[in-house]
């Protein structure tokens, strides 16, 4: 079992177990995953920090059961500080071109627009078009301008 931080489109953070990747991808590509806190199916995975078993045995895991109600988790503060940096890194040094990104990304790389660095909104749907395509782009989890 794997657990992941998860994030709706709506910036609920909150976590959930699985199978593996596999079994996160497949339940993610037909909608079944749902945010808790207002039932957006549009979730993907949030920035994580690696769980370390603190056991003395050899081998030991820790590992904890399946959670049965997944409710949503609080932000560490050095995650949101550097997430903070990074929001003020990209706004700085790029283009917000809003939920037009994906139609913008495709034109600079075909050459049809001016070559720089882009941000907005993209649909997991554009995700994949994208990457269909061969363009280069990373999802950045955003912090909402109340927290940043």
């Amino acid at each position: 079992m794997m657990k992941f931080s998860l994030r709706c489109a709506n910036d609920h953070e909150f976590d959930s177990w699985f199978g593996g990747n596999d079994a996160y991808d497949k339940l993610a590509a037909a909608g079944g995953i749902t945010c808790p806190d207002c039932g957006s199916s549009d979730v993907e995975k949030a920035l994580m920090a690696p769980r370390l078993s603190a056991s003395t045995k050899k081998g030991a895991q820790d590992v904890l059961p399946p959670e049965r109600n997944v409710t949503a988790m609080p932000m560490d503060a050095r995650v949101r500080e550097a997430l903070r940096q990074i929001q003020r890194t990209v706004e700085e040094n790029s283009d917000y071109v809003g939920d037009r990104f994906a139609d913008e990304a495709l034109r600079i790389h075909y050459g049809e627009s001016e070559a720089r660095n882009i941000y907005g909104e993209a649909t997991s749907e554009d995700h994949e078009k994208l990457a269909d395509e061969g363009v280069e782009f990373q999802t950045i989890p955003w912090l909402p301008k109340s927290d940043a």
